[in-house]
């Protein structure tokens, strides 16, 4: 079993495709003639907003859980989530038949609420202004004697994250392509820091590269200055689901050693990525979701003869969240 406390190691992601193996979706890595000509590279873009209950969380959720002793599990689960996570972790629990109560913003998605409802959770809501999310999610797994199934500081998840970073590395030597870059939507780290354990040994040399909301860019502050620290944070994000300022403590020393730097975006870009994948990919996409391309369309990244991989993390998002960024960007 992984413990969830230390550091994963490549062969814990290894294993934990095992795992989720019989669950989880292979998601498409799909490419555009019309985008790589518009920013003179080679892009391929993951599907994760195709992945089950819609974004990559379900893979470190059903990991984690799948860790869980069988004789611990009638206990259930407890996690605090915007959204994706919260999904996750009621799909996985209910696989395992396992009761599952979902802590989670006032303010969320309708999407995402109505998606953990579906699966048989019980939500909690909280302000996250001015409550502490984890404290009641501490109280409630006291109280029930539940597992804590953290969103990224936690290596049973990191681990499980990290199974999209296989698949990428192998679908891309599949094609003959050597990448030289993965752009990965982070808010705590657990996917960028997963992905990049996974590189370091199924396509070494190539970087992940974490993206994040600007004022959110807990990650890129971090490596630049070699050790953890926070994001000014402040007014909301367009992406709910990207609003940690600080990455996680075993994100972190992940990254440390398999990351060199990230980059941060404005909402003027998610927007834009948001609507470029809607009308030329035909794609939903969360703003969240679409921070690695908002950072290829928006320049933040040059691709310029390159071949890289972005990751499109997830696609729950309420239809006017679509037509608003549609309406941001008419030039997309």
């Amino acid at each position: 079993m992984v413990d969830s406390t230390g550091l994963p190691e490549f062969a814990d992601v290894v294993a934990a495709a095992r795992r989720i193996a019989p669950h989880a979706v292979e998601t498409p890595l799909i490419e555009s003639a019309a985008l790589n000509a518009r920013l003179g590279g080679r892009v391929l873009l993951k599907l994760e907003s195709l992945q089950r209950t819609g974004s990559f969380k379900f893979r470190g959720a059903c990991n984690r859980i799948g860790l869980i002793p069988e004789g611990e599990r009638s206990r259930g689960v407890v996690a605090f989530s915007s959204g994706n996570h919260a999904q996750g972790v009621a799909a996985a629990a209910a696989l395992f038949a396992m009761p599952a109560v979902i802590v989670m913003p006032k303010d969320a998605p309708r999407a995402k609420i109505a998606g953990t409802k579906a699966f048989g959770a019980e939500i909690v809501f909280y302000d996250r202004l001015t409550d502490d999310r984890e404290a009641i999610a501490q109280r409630l797994c006291a109280a029930r004697g539940a597992a804590l199934i953290r969103p990224f500081d936690d290596a049973g998840i990191m681990a499980g994250q990290g199974t999209a970073g296989l698949e990428i590395a192998r679908q891309a030597a599949a094609r003959g392509v050597r990448l030289d870059a993965v752009l990965v939507p982070c808010s705590g780290g657990g996917l960028v820091s997963g992905i990049a354990l996974a590189l370091s040994g199924a396509s070494p040399g190539t970087q992940a590269i974490s993206v994040e909301p600007e004022n959110f860019d807990g990650m890129r502050r971090s490596l630049a200055a070699g050790n953890r620290v926070g994001a000014p944070s402040g007014a909301l994000s367009l992406a709910d689901a990207l609003m940690s300022p600080v990455p996680g403590r075993l994100p972190f020393a992940i990254a440390e050693i398999h990351m060199t730097a990230g980059l941060a975006v404005g909402d003027d870009n998610l927007a834009a990525a948001v609507a470029y994948a809607a009308r030329h990919l035909k794609l939903i996409i969360e703003p969240g979701g679409s921070a690695g391309l908002a950072a290829l369309l928006g320049g933040q990244y040059d691709v310029h003869g390159k071949t890289v991989a972005a990751i499109l993390t997830g696609g729950n998002c309420d239809f006017e969240t679509v037509a608003a960024c549609l309406s941001r960007a008419p030039d997309a």
